[in-house]
Order: structure tokens, then C-alpha cells, then sequence
């Protein structure tokens, strides 16, 4: 793994594809979903780096250093990512501090670039420069969304008077933002899954649920993304942080468990979900997770 803080300034063409893991709300289970997708990438044989924007919390920079720790105390041989973490500028002028932020940034990008098929960057659970820059620099951007109408109130606001009138939200709104920056920059688009995440298998909660379906539904056709087959609650996605270990790694000869039913039903939904990205290159090969 590398670890850097300070890179150059320009920008070079970039090859690498970017996947962005964005929500501006916490406990959204970005750092998880950012994972999965890294090791899912990795045991296609894409070379795979990382950059953490979440500069307080660390999560998924955490997950990566617990993973490197378990390969050295063991001698495994699971694949790691690149990884380059990004500290935030603290210079008191907030137009020399997006400059630096935005040159390191960009420097990163094309670093990592240079070495990998694709880059995951894991985006903060708030607003913030570094955030909106990567938006506007992904190719894929995957939102994981609790499944609820208070993690829903981001994406868009329902109008109580109204039910099935569904508009864009602040998140929503940035979103569309980026979009216009990178076509205006790149002139390519950004495809938007949006992930329910931490689904329930409660009848109870049927109602609810079935509600914030119909309201996804509405706002897709509205402003543009696409539903991705949802994560269903179960501690098997976060228990393994500890050793730097994900579902996907549970049936390799160096980090083998005893895989139980439930974990079968979960590998099979982050298949559904790796499908659902359609993923430059990797159209048609058979899944190696």
C-alpha cells in the first residue's frame, strides 16, 4: 500500500474509471459499500487505488490499514489497494485553501491514475470542496441511501400535501451540479446508481418500505440515476473491519470462515450490485467473487 500527503500539482490525462462513493449524510454505510466495491474490483484483477476524502473519520482509510496489518501478521496473500490519503488545507484563506486542496486533490487523481484501472474514492458524510470536486471527476457514482424517508429527505422532498410529488433535494441538487461541470470539462457523463442500503426483511416495515421504493422510482425518472438491488441489514458487512476483511474475502485459503446461509445471501447481493454498475471492461467476464 502507499501512503502520500503532498503531489504535484497538474493534472494529466487520466485513464484510470472513477467510482465515487457519495452521500452528504452519515451512517449511510459508504466506507462498507467503498470497500466491497474495491476488493470486488481486485478479485477481477483490476488494479485498484483508493483515496479516502473523509480527513476526520478515516473510516475506510482505517479498513485498508486493519487489512494490510491481518496480510503482514499472516503472511496472506489477499490483494490490497493503492491508497493515498488527503489532508485537508488549513490555511486561514479560504481561496488558498480550495487551491491546495484542489491542486493535491487533483495531483492524487492523477498519480493513481498512472498505475490503476480504477479509483474508489470514498466521500465524507457532509458537504465539503473536496466532496464537490470528485462528484464532478467521477464516472460512476454510487450512492448508498438508507432505507428511510429521513435519508431519502437528501435525494428529495416529498410534498405532504402531495405524496406522489417528488422534487430534488440539496444532495440531488449537487449532484446536477457536477454533472454540468464535468460535461462542460470532460465532456463525458456521470452514471448515478443510487443503492438502498441496510434494507429490512420486517414485514413491519413492508409499508415503509414499499413507500420510499415508489418514491425512488419517481425521482429517478425526474432527475436521472439508476436503483441498484439494495444491501439488506446484516452485521456480517461491518463485523469483519477489525481484521480489514470483507464478505468477499471468506472463501479464500487465508481468511476462510465458516460461511453460513445468510453470508451466501449476502455475497449474492454485492454479485447483483457489480452487475448492476456495468463497468467499463469488464462487460460479459465471468465474476471471480
Amino acid at each position: 500500500m502507499t501512503l502520500a500527503h503532498a503531489y504535484e500539482p497538474t493534472l494529466a490525462p487520466r485513464r484510470a474509471h472513477v467510482i465515487v462513493v457519495g452521500n452528504q449524510k452519515g451512517g449511510a454505510g459508504k466506507s462498507t459499500v467503498a470497500m466491497h466495491l474495491v476488493v470486488a474490483l481486485m478479485r477481477m484483477g483490476r488494479r485498484t487505488g483508493v483515496m479516502d476524502l473523509d480527513t476526520r473519520q478515516r473510516s475506510l482509510t482505517r479498513y485498508i490499514e486493519n487489512r494490510g496489518r491481518w496480510i503482514a501478521a499472516r503472511g496472506a496473500k489477499l490483494p490490497a489497494p493503492q491508497i493515498f490519503e488527503l489532508s485537508e488545507s488549513q490555511d486561514r484563506s479560504l481561496d488558498a485553501a480550495e487551491a491546495a486542496d484542489e491542486a493535491a486533490f487533483r495531483a492524487a487523481l492523477r498519480r493513481l491514475s498512472e498505475t490503476c484501472d480504477f479509483i474508489v474514492i470514498d466521500s465524507p458524510g457532509g458537504d465539503s470542496f473536496m466532496a464537490r470536486l470528485a462528484h464532478a471527476c467521477a464516472d460512476t457514482l454510487v450512492t448508498p441511501l438508507n432505507d428511510s424517508f429521513v435519508d431519502f429527505d437528501l435525494l428529495g422532498a416529498i410534498d405532504a400535501a402531495q405524496p406522489n410529488v417528488v422534487r430534488p433535494s440539496i444532495y440531488s441538487e449537487m449532484v446536477w451540479e457536477s454533472r454540468k461541470k464535468k460535461a462542460q470539462s470532460l465532456r463525458t457523463p456521470i452514471d448515478w446508481i443510487v443503492l438502498r442500503n441496510r434494507t429490512s426483511t420486517s414485514r413491519i416495515e413492508a409499508k415503509n418500505k414499499q413507500r420510499v421504493g415508489d418514491a425512488l422510482k419517481t425521482l429517478s425518472n425526474r432527475i436521472g440515476f439508476r436503483l441498484a438491488p439494495g444491501l439488506s441489514e446484516r452485521v456480517i458487512y461491518r463485523e469483519l473491519f477489525p481484521q480489514g476483511l470483507t464478505m468477499l474475502d471468506l472463501d479464500t485459503p487465508d481468511a476462510a470462515g465458516d460461511l453460513k446461509m445468510g453470508h451466501l445471501a449476502a455475497r449474492q447481493e454485492l454479485r447483483d450490485l457489480f452487475i448492476t454498475l456495468k463497468l467499463p471492461g469488464l462487460e460479459g467476464e465471468p465474476l471471480k467473487f
